[in-house]
């Protein structure tokens, strides 16, 4: 801590007063350093069922809001769902061959595409995009 005489108006009145004795605090004091395990389990505690954020920083002598900035966190930091599951298709075990027969695309306008066996049908509304990747998709499964 440092000490300084200083004539300053800390009071906002007209006539400025005398300082004697001004403290500075350099040191930040009252933080808590918490370790990762400790956040982890304090946050655990605290998403238990029937358990509310105010009880469980109350025990830990916190403030709800810190929990709840812990908790933000880790689910900023949480890696996102995938945005779509991707299909594995296995072949079937090769049943006695059946003379295959062509069958007409029903409705007009859908396409069927058979690639190694697989059947698939295409209806009239799908984009492009879509198409080439189903298609891609059959043939990279080979």
């Amino acid at each position: 801590m440092s000490t300084f005489d200083l004539t300053h108006d800390l009071t906002h009145e007209p006539k400025p007063t005398l300082v004697r004795r001004l403290e500075v605090i350099t040191d930040v004091g009252g933080r808590r350093k918490w370790s990762v395990d400790a956040k982890a389990e304090i946050m655990l505690e605290a998403l238990a069922p029937g358990a509310t954020v105010s009880e469980v920083a109350r025990r830990h002598d916190l403030r709800p809001q810190q929990v709840f900035g812990w908790l933000r966190e880790a689910r900023k930091a949480a890696e996102p769902a995938p945005a779509f599951v991707p299909v594995v298709v296995e072949p079937e075990a090769p049943a006695a061959p059946t003379p295959k027969k062509r069958r007409k695309p029903r409705g007009g306008g859908d396409i069927e595409i058979e690639i190694d066996g697989v059947l698939v049908r295409i209806g009239r509304g799908a984009e492009a995009k879509t198409v080439a990747a189903v298609i891609q998709a059959l043939k990279g499964g080979r």
